[in-house]
């Protein structure tokens, strides 16, 4: 193992109409860097396909120790399929796009910290979908006053995302 994977690291997957570095990546990212973590955010604008990108991030096979994965919409399907091939010692998702046609199969191997955060008026992924990913695992689900793009919630989403990180670095 290199030193850059014993680093703690973060890899973000936007969804399908944003880029690498949207505003819930640069929060998050910003508390990451904060805690001592390398931050990567692959550009996925290009790759329309969720299978496409799915396999782009295992090629990619990141590494830290810990590794967190964080995954918006399209992004939250990538990271939560990934776990199988990347072993993350937590995962975050948001309003992820699970259980959707042409998002085929079921997550495995998700960390037991999961934590899902979708909104109640989110018309572009059904809440359906994270409480049928998260019943499924146990998994804390957070359902927020808010739309798709979570644009309301930065600050939720940044403390709840703050607390995986400390449980994380706390068992390195």
């Amino acid at each position: 193992m290199n030193q850059a994977e014993h680093a703690p690291r973060v890899v973000f997957a936007h969804g399908k109409e944003s880029g690498p570095w949207g505003s819930k990546i640069r929060h998050l990212a910003a508390i990451a860097e904060a805690a001592g973590c390398a931050v990567d955010s692959p550009d996925y604008s290009a790759m329309m396909d969720p299978l496409e990108r799915l396999r782009h991030l295992e090629t990619l096979a990141p590494a830290g120790t810990p590794l967190l994965l964080v995954g918006s919409s399209m992004g939250g399907y990538v990271s939560a399929m990934a776990c199988a091939a990347l072993r993350p010692a937590a995962l975050l998702l948001m309003a992820p796009a699970l259980y959707l046609d042409g998002y085929p199969g079921e997550p495995r191997d998700c960390p037991a910290d999961t934590v899902v955060v979708h909104g109640w008026h989110d018309d572009i992924v059904p809440l359906s979908a994270s409480l049928n990913f998260a019943r499924a695992r146990s998994a804390a689900l957070h359902i927020v006053d808010d739309g798709h793009r979570l644009a309301d919630s930065l600050d939720l989403i940044g403390a709840l995302f703050q607390r995986q990180l400390e449980r994380a670095l706390g068992h390195r």
